[in-house]
């Protein structure tokens, strides 16, 4: 179909969620949906924000945006809040890194940015992208555990 077709039928699938998504219409996941009859390629990977809009529609996408943004708001306050330097670099690093996947991942959804295979961090499907994602996360949870002085008695 030329160049553009999954970025084309990304949209397009995004659009057919409409407000409500896919829930009045006999099932969010009922199989007649664009996503469901194959018409998105890499479903369950590059365009998995395309399949959750399209059953959820724009209060769905909405909704996994403010999580998102959620996420990154705790993760940055737990780096200012670190006893050191080195546990506000961890925390703010994991945010960066979040916010460029969740960035990249949703904007060529979109159509406003190029198609690459960035995941959208504990949804896309695959095993590498979320042992990252947990580990890099256990990393900020740590430094958020350990932000204030030790106090031993005797």
């Amino acid at each position: 179909m030329g160049h553009g077709m999954n970025a084309l039928q990304s949209m397009m699938s995004i659009g057919s969620g409409q407000v409500w998504g896919q829930i009045d219409k006999g099932g969010a996941f009922s199989g007649n949906t664009l996503s469901q009859l194959d018409y998105l390629p890499a479903k369950e990977t590059d365009f998995i924000f395309s399949v959750t809009v399209e059953a959820l529609g724009f209060v769905g996408g909405i909704t996994i945006i403010a999580l998102f943004f959620i996420l990154l708001i705790r993760t940055v306050v737990i780096g200012a809040k670190a006893k050191d330097m080195l546990g506000s670099l961890i925390a703010v690093g994991v945010a960066s890194m979040t916010l460029f996947h969740v960035f990249e991942n949703i904007g060529m959804t979109m159509g406003i940015m190029p198609i690459t295979g960035i995941p959208l961090p504990f949804v896309s499907y695959g095993g590498s992208s979320m042992w990252t994602n947990m580990i890099a996360f256990g990393l900020v949870l740590n430094v958020g555990m350990r932000r204030h002085k030790l106090k031993f008695r005797r």
